[in-house]
């Protein structure tokens, strides 16, 4: 290869710096851009959560333990908790088996499968959930048969873990389908060449590759599973001390005027929240080295 002489890398050296001065804008511009950025998340992001655990320990830390201690908070927060043990491990697998025969193989109408499992997010969550109120309530042919077998999938448990199942399906399987391509299927080969079978391949192969591709899907899963409000709002026939999550239960607090207690009960989900973000981003930084 030929070397550069003196002057040709003269005149690199002055390209390179006059495109970095096209591309820089001027300390003013940067200065004011970032100041729009820094204010706008402070007033919108930042100030509300502040706001939030202010109010919530405004009378006292024994107020606060009192108010999450109601029965009520506490009913709404196992609920919570039980559906989101329902729907993750549903989810993961679920989307994990779309995101693996989306990318391994191909077949007739993969195409419109993997646009149909962005549907929710095309959907306002309440529109999702009057659909499975017409579709498993009396309304219905279905609702009026599963109502004579004395089977009830509206305003129950049961409801809401359908119309969470529904909101929170795409995340897993969007985290996955990208990570996985971009991979390829090299390694996967060569394994089932050698002997192994798809299942141990799998376990072998491909999920540590997709590890944190996963548990990053995971844990937006279950920040959407704990906070989703209108699809489960639908369904859920706002029963208090039966079926009322935590957001419906925040609601339920908002309306009768307890602000104490509406804002001890956010803090929590706030708390939730912000650990999310925490792992998320963790997790993120692991899927983007192992790519």
């Amino acid at each position: 290869m030929p070397e550069l002489s003196l002057s040709s890398e003269s005149e690199l050296s002055g390209q390179i710096s006059k495109n970095r001065e096209i591309l820089t804008e001027p300390f003013w511009v940067r200065s004011l851009l970032t100041s729009i950025v820094i204010l706008f998340v402070f007033v919108f992001l930042i100030l509300p959560l502040i706001f939030i655990f202010a109010e919530a320990f405004k009378q006292g830390i024994a107020v606060y333990w009192a108010s999450n201690s109601d029965p009520d908070a506490t009913s709404s927060i196992l609920l919570t908790l039980t559906v989101l043990i329902a729907v993750v491990p549903i989810n993961t697998f679920f989307g994990v088996l779309l995101a693996w025969t989306s990318t391994k193989y191909r077949f007739r109408g993969k195409g419109l499968l993997v646009s149909l499992a962005d549907l929710p997010f095309s959907i306002s969550p309440v529109i999702g959930g009057l659909i499975f109120v017409l579709l498993f309530g009396d309304h219905s042919f279905l609702g009026k048969w599963l109502e004579s077998q004395n089977i009830a999938l509206v305003f129950n448990t049961t409801g809401i873990v359908i119309a969470t199942l529904f909101v929170t399906y795409p995340f897993v399987a969007r985290e996955l389908i990208p990570l996985m391509e971009n991979q390829g299927n090299s390694e996967e080969e060569a394994s089932l060449i050698l002997g192994a079978g798809t299942f141990h391949t799998f376990l072998k192969i491909t999920l540590p590759n997709i590890k944190w591709g996963l548990l990053y899907g995971i844990i937006l899963c279950s920040a959407r599973a704990i906070g989703d409000f209108g699809a489960v709002s639908v369904v859920s026939g706002h029963i208090v001390g039966q079926t009322n999550t935590m957001p419906l239960q925040v609601e339920t607090f908002y309306n009768s005027y307890q602000m104490t207690a509406a804002f001890s009960l956010s803090s929590l989900m706030s708390l939730i929240a912000i650990a999310s973000l925490i792992l998320k981003s963790y997790f993120d930084r692991k899927k983007v080295k192992n790519e």
